[in-house]
């Protein structure tokens, strides 16, 4: 067992944040369609199993939030991730419908739970800038995605089983990080000397922020349900439209050191601003994309933006926040992330089924650009008053 030591290390936070996404990007693509091809359970019915453990995750993170502020960040890390792991292995042994099901949404309660608190932890490294610390755990949650995406797809090919095996031993080494290296004496910390909770005007921009996020990430989710439907639908296939989440991974993977070097030059609100502009702007280019290529442009400009822009954002909230309220911060802010995927595809499937894509993609945009107008006028508003 790892000794109490001031803080927690920045290689066991990038490790934990990789090791909990490349588990949590096994069972997103596989949730459909196993449900759908093996179990023979309807498309809504996997909707709805999709929308249950969303529903958890934010339920999670509320709870991250709480127990890392008011009992104890290391367990809280240690209980989230037994709450992911114990269903994980379960369903090794049984995993047929509903037992699959309801694995699902204590799976989903236990990723909640330790993406707060792993947040959490990562905004009291002290001895990294907190911009770098944000931006080094970004890099590892989109790795975890990558590596997760493509070990779903070649693991599936030998089994269902075998995805499950996979997904509970990076459990169980996130688990084994958590006990050997994040016994940092933040939670016997006296807090006599903090900002205290944050101010008013900064409670209404963590807010407004909030919102922000959860516009952001139910637009980014158009591109994981209803944009597959829309490529394939002008004769993309599915294969070409998966490669487009490669690109993206790999564009963050290496692209995002350079843009970190090239953003300490600015303000972090500077750099969230323009970045969230690129990536809200390449919504627009989806109104007129017909072509594979233009596809593979819009998705270029969408990660450059989300690279320059998203990163900073958890940052921003930390530092509006006061020491006491790290951990409820940093709940609210991944409950807008976990909000936004749940509510996007829902969102998504309504518009078009009632209007068109074009419709969607107008909609979409005109609502990141007012939440990134007011997130900009009231933190403009604020530095005149400070």
């Amino acid at each position: 067992m790892g000794k109490t030591k001031k803080e927690v290390s920045m290689a066991g936070i990038v490790s934990a944040t990789l090791l909990l996404n490349a588990a949590a990007a096994c069972m997103w693509p596989l949730t459909t369609v196993y449900m759908h091809n093996q179990l023979h359970q309807s498309l809504t019915l996997a909707g709805i199993a999709l929308l249950g453990m969303s529903l958890c995750m934010i339920l999670g993170n509320w709870l991250g939030g709480r127990m890392f502020d008011r009992w104890s960040p290391f367990w809280s890390a240690i209980v989230g991730t037994l709450c992911s792991l114990v269903p994980m292995m379960t369903l090794i042994f049984v995993h047929g419908w509903p037992i699959f099901g309801i694995m699902l949404l204590f799976i989903g309660l236990g990723d909640g739970i330790v993406m707060t608190v792993v947040n959490s932890f990562a905004a009291t490294v002290k001895s990294v800038e907190s911009r770098k610390v944000f931006n080094y755990l970004y890099i590892g949650m989109n790795l975890g995605v990558v590596v997760g995406t493509l070990m779903v797809g070649v693991l599936m090919a030998h089994g269902v089983t075998l995805v499950f095996i996979v997904a509970a031993l990076s459990y169980l080494a996130l688990l084994l990080i958590f006990l050997f290296d994040f016994r940092a004496n933040i939670e016997q910390r006296s807090f006599e000397h903090s900002r205290g909770p944050a101010k008013p005007a900064q409670l209404n921009l963590i807010w407004l922020i909030a919102f922000l996020v959860f516009c952001l990430y139910m637009s980014y989710s158009l591109w994981e349900s209803v944009i597959s439907v829309h490529m394939t639908g002008l004769g993309i296939s599915f294969e070409k439209y998966s490669l487009l989440w490669t690109l993206n991974g790999l564009m963050i993977v290496f692209g995002q050191p350079i843009v970190n070097r090239l953003a300490a030059r600015f303000r972090l609100s500077s750099q969230i601003w323009v970045g969230t502009l690129i990536f809200i702007l390449s919504f627009l280019l989806l109104v007129f994309a017909k072509s594979y290529a233009m596809f593979v442009l819009t998705m270029v400009i969408l990660t450059f933006g989300e690279m320059t822009g998203f990163p900073g954002i958890p940052a921003w909230i930390d530092g509006l926040a006061g020491d006491n309220d790290k951990g409820k911060f940093q709940g609210i802010y991944n409950m807008a992330i976990s909000f936004g995927r749940a509510v996007g595809p829902l969102y998504g499937g309504l518009i078009i089924e009632y209007g068109s894509y074009q419709s969607l993609f107008w909609s979409v945009t005109g609502l990141m650009l007012l939440a990134l107008a007011g997130v900009m006028g009231r933190n403009r508003l604020n530095r005149r008053r400070g």
